[in-house]
């Protein structure tokens, strides 16, 4: 990425992704959503008889006009369902035209609002079925990510629950290592991204806890402390998770939101996560209800004990699960006060808001061309509910808020340092300087 003058809020960036490159990543996870409907023919028509085999014809018609389009760089269509959001992405596609004085199209737009566009248009398949409109086209591999991290998830399990009755005896005194500890691995948990993976198999197969001693040296931004200091001062208090992935890194999501809780550090939690599947490995109420069914059907102490707490937590109202049209809108952050209000003051009641994974920090920033040296409170373009945190491990060829001579650095060690996962930042932001 060439470093030039800080980007105006109307400047386009479109990332190079040379590994993989955008064309044969997005095009391939729109061929495997016309594989999944293909190879569910067998138990979609058990279950739901002719209609559910007219609905996969229609969904593998759409799939293959939309991958038709992306290959031939068509102009964006608008968008025809029955969801709510309809005319929100419509309005969003005439404004960006009117902006762009010319209309969206693939590959030579804005990335961030092609990507996301083309998850919504994924989405208005489904959506025209009769039967199968809740149909996640990404869930068997969701799932599959998920029961491949197994040995993972039990060996964090089985430590969190001795960190949690450590907590509840009392007999804990190292809170802030602890705090550190959960934060990094749930900021590391991200590496298991099935979007950037092109929908191909990446699960957590090695010990997490083992995995964040060997990874500290690739964080290149760690403000870590400086959430403990601001989380610690205002504890016991609101916590909000802006979730990314399912699978692994949702449990090691929901290790740091109950660590926070028996910690006495939050009240309560708040989990955001997708009204629908998105990007491929994003988290839905469906995930978590899939994430907990798996718990209970092991014969697990440490699996048993905290579905049970974590059921109750949701119950009590000590957790909420939350979703927001909002967050499978193509729109940065910095746009959610015009666009989705009652979002941005909801989400100022909190006293930290920690934004898990690639995308979530993409539209933080925007998804500018950003110097990398650029502060990270000034590439929020002014979006600050609430002090906030992002964990992410980078996977999009942008970043900013590294020191003088850092990029520089880092791609002499390792050319694809932007975009292969393998490198992360803990950034945080406890007020915007106007």
């Amino acid at each position: 990425m060439e470093e030039n003058n800080p980007p105006s809020l109307s400047a386009k960036f479109k990332h190079s992704f040379a590994y993989p490159t955008v064309k044969e990543r997005m095009p391939s996870i729109v061929a495997r959503v016309a594989d999944t409907a293909f190879r569910s023919k067998s138990w979609i028509k058990e279950k739901y008889g002719e209609d559910g085999s007219h609905d996969l014809k229609s969904l593998a018609g759409c799939v293959s006009k939309l991958r038709n389009e992306m290959m031939t760089g068509k102009v964006l269509v608008p968008i025809h369902d029955g969801r709510s959001d309809v005319q929100l992405w419509n309005d969003y596609l005439k404004e960006v035209t009117e902006r762009d004085g010319e209309e969206p199209a693939w590959f030579i737009s804005p990335w961030l609002y092609v990507e996301c566009y083309m998850y919504r248009r994924i989405q208005e398949g489904v959506e025209k079925c009769h039967v199968l409109h809740k149909f996640d086209v990404f869930m068997e591999q969701k799932q599959k990510a998920l029961l491949d991290s197994a040995q993972a998830i039990l060996i964090l399990l089985n430590y969190l629950m001795t960190v949690v009755n450590d907590l509840d005896s009392g007999e804990t005194t190292n809170t802030h290592k602890l705090f550190k500890q959960l934060m990094q691995i749930s900021l590391w948990g991200n590496k298991c991204d099935l979007s950037i993976s092109g929908g191909q198999d990446n699960a957590q197969t090695s010990c997490p806890l083992d995995q964040v001693n060997k990874l500290r040296e690739f964080v290149l931004r760690d403000d870590l402390e400086q959430v403990w200091q601001h989380l610690s001062c205002k504890a016991p208090c609101r916590v909000d998770i802006v979730l990314d992935n399912a699978g692994f890194e949702l449990v090691t999501d929901l290790c740091l939101a109950e660590f926070l809780m028996s910690a006495k550090l939050a009240s309560s939690v708040h989990l955001h996560a997708k009204a629908f599947p998105w990007f491929v490995s994003d988290v839905t109420k469906d995930d978590l209800d899939y994430t907990f069914q798996h718990f209970m059907q092991n014969n697990s102490m440490a699996m048993d004990m905290f579905v049970k707490r974590w059921k109750e937590r949701l119950e009590d109202g000590s957790w909420t699960f939350e979703v927001h049209e909002f967050w499978t809108s193509p729109f940065p952050y910095c746009d959610m006060k015009k666009y989705m209000p009652d979002l941005y003051t909801e989400l100022g009641n909190s006293s930290l808001i920690i934004f898990k994974g690639d995308l979530n920090y993409r539209k933080l920033v925007g998804d500018r061309n950003w110097p990398t040296t650029t502060p990270f409170e000034e590439s929020l373009c002014g979006f600050h509910p609430a002090p906030l945190c992002a964990l992410r491990t980078l996977k999009a060829d942008l970043v900013t808020g590294l020191e003088e001579g850092q990029a520089e650095k880092v791609k002499k060690q390792d050319k694809h340092w932007m975009i292969n996962g393998n490198w992360a930042v803990a950034v945080y932001c406890e007020k915007i300087v106007q």
